[in-house]
């Protein structure tokens, strides 16, 4: 992974990120980190692995888009509001959560 010095940070990556933290999760910033995900947050044992869009129309890149399909780790979820991250964050169980069967790259 490359670092990049200049990323750009999604519109609502602030809000998202204040409301996690404001219900006790842990929230560690990665968007810097090229072809990747933004934020990677810790909340009650579990690790979830998020990319932020602002809106539905907006697709992943090429490389967020490979990262995806060749991450065999942590389910990575797409999240457009603070509802949206929240309620993924606070599932009651994670069987609730939906996962993915992991098929590496050749």
């Amino acid at each position: 992974m490359a670092l990049r010095t200049a990323s750009r940070v999604d519109g609502n990556q602030k809000q998202i990120v204040g409301a996690l933290r404001g219900i006790g999760a842990s929230v560690l910033h990665v968007h810097q980190l090229k072809n990747c995900f933004d934020i990677l947050v810790g909340y009650r044992g579990r690790t979830f692995i998020m990319e932020i869009k602002t809106s539905e129309k907006e697709k992943l890149t090429d490389g967020e888009a490979e990262f995806k399909a060749s991450w065999c780790g942590s389910p990575y979820h797409i999240v457009y509001s603070v509802d949206q991250a929240l309620a993924l964050v606070t599932a009651s169980a994670p069987s609730q959560i939906p996962r993915l069967s992991c098929h590496p790259a050749p």
